[in-house]
């Protein structure tokens, strides 16, 4: 096609999109990526990244009061919470930047400003008042932020990007949703030194979790000074320049901002999906194939626009796919069952596939294997003896359905169990695979044992 600008044009610069723009170049194909911000979207700019940077700080700073018990002796240690923005600005500045090298490494070309759509084929897509024809089209453009009916964003009502961003330490901050962007913010500054009120309308923090994972991170939580709220709906919310006032069913609170952390909805408004042909769900999400390619022909969509956990890390693999597809290539499709769940709060959550409760539901003979940290020597050594792997799985034929464990590292660990379950290993195997002493890892060896009714140390 000598009409065509580019083969493959990518709009949206965060994980999804400069990944899939840098595959799409891999592959021989002149490929651009349109961002109307910066790149690496708001995962690193605004979301992910900055997280990561402020629970690290955290991370830190609960190590050090706990200090003395490894016989170290700290004191006077305080938060600078410019200096954690500081930081964190750092972070994402090195990462940005680094973006920005591998797409002119891989001669990707990025044009600034806001894509839209343009019906017909092939593809097109207008930037300003140019057009650009490409063989393909990749949609990354992400997610927003959903506010609650009744409870705009606007002032000291904000989203999570930006209670991620604040310049000064609250003394009070209230979080509405306890899932993992809500627990992560309230677990990130309860531990810093603000007080944290943490509301969840579901019956339990982290919902999408199993429950025996929701039951120690709350307990944790607690520990941390956190006012957990299950159960718990926020309304009459009224904000002013120096705080917000709400009702709930314990009484009347007043704090510095209340962070809206409900969920996100697909990033589409611009994109001019109708005109293009690409259809949605009754949800909103775009509608793909397991190549990721659309109702419209050349048009291919990935990561928080379709229909998945909302993930960075999902969004980069869709990516992968997608520009396979689009070079002629026949990847395989992503199996939402191995996609890992990774939550950075204290204690870290990693999980993938069934909870227990799933597995029974979906008529499985389930047989589960629970180890607590502390039954191995490393838990001990480490200091962290509450920590769990649980281990879900199918009796009949050994393949472990999902794995979820709360506790140092757990956002580490879990790639043990999903590896070795990509690759069809069940927990049979996995008992029997030799791990190093002392180390946490052991736990979930342990864990593969307990479900096949022989642990050692438990």
């Amino acid at each position: 096609m000598a009409d065509l600008d580019f083969d493959c044009i990518v709009v949206g610069a965060g994980p999804g999109g400069y990944v899939a723009a840098i595959r799409a170049a891999q592959l021989g194909m002149r490929t651009a990526v349109v961002e109307r911000d910066k790149v690496g979207g708001r995962c690193l700019n605004y979301a992910c990244i900055p997280a990561k940077a402020v629970l690290r700080s955290a991370d830190l700073f609960s190590e050090i009061k706990e200090a003395e018990q490894f016989g170290l002796r700290v004191s006077g240690a305080t938060v600078d919470f410019p200096g954690v923005a500081q930081r964190r600005k750092q972070v994402i500045s090195t990462l940005t930047g680094g973006v920005g090298m591998l797409l002119r490494k891989n001669k990707v070309e990025v044009i600034e400003g806001e894509a839209r759509l343009v019906g017909g084929q092939p593809p097109r897509v207008a930037v300003g008042e140019r057009s650009y024809a490409a063989q393909a089209v990749i949609l990354a453009t992400g997610s927003v932020g959903k506010a609650l009916p009744g409870i705009p964003f606007g002032g000291r009502v904000i989203g999570t990007e930006q209670a991620w961003a604040l310049e000064e330490l609250p003394g009070r901050i209230a979080v509405i949703g306890a899932g993992a962007s809500g627990s992560e913010i309230a677990s990130a500054y309860a531990r810093l030194g603000s007080e944290v009120l943490l509301f969840e309308a579901l019956e339990r923090v982290l919902p999408g979790e199993d429950p025996d994972v929701s039951r120690l991170a709350e307990r944790a939580f607690r520990n941390q000074g956190i006012a957990v709220f299950p159960q718990t709906t926020v309304e009459g919310v009224v904000a002013d320049q120096g705080g917000v006032t709400f009702r709930h069913k314990g009484g009347e609170e007043r704090v510095d901002y209340l962070v809206i952390a409900t969920g996100r909805a697909p990033d589409t408004a611009p994109l001019g999906l109708e005109q293009a042909g690409v259809q949605v769900d009754e949800r909103g999400f775009v509608k793909v194939d397991g190549l990721q390619r659309t109702t419209a022909p050349g048009i291919y969509a990935i990561g928080d626009l379709v229909p998945g956990p909302a993930l960075a890390h999902k969004a980069s693999e869709e990516g992968i796919v997608a520009a396979e597809a689009a070079a002629g290539q026949e990847p395989k499709p992503i199996d939402h069952r191995l996609i890992p769940r990774a939550t950075f709060c204290a204690p870290n959550v990693g999980s993938f596939g069934l909870t227990e409760p799933q597995a029974k539901e979906a008529g499985l003979d389930v047989v589960v294997g629970r180890v607590p940290y502390g039954a191995v020597g490393a838990g001990t050594v480490y200091g962290d003896r509450t920590g769990m792997v649980k281990v879900v799985a199918d009796r009949r034929y050994g393949e472990i359905v999902g794995c979820h464990i709360v506790g140092s590292r757990a956002t580490e660990l879990i790639h043990e169990v999903l590896n070795l379950t990509a690759l069809e290993g069940g927990y049979p195997e996995l008992g029997r695979i030799v791990h190093g002493h002392p180390t946490l890892a052991e736990a979930v060896m342990e864990a593969a044992r307990a479900a096949e009714g022989w642990l050692i140390h438990g």
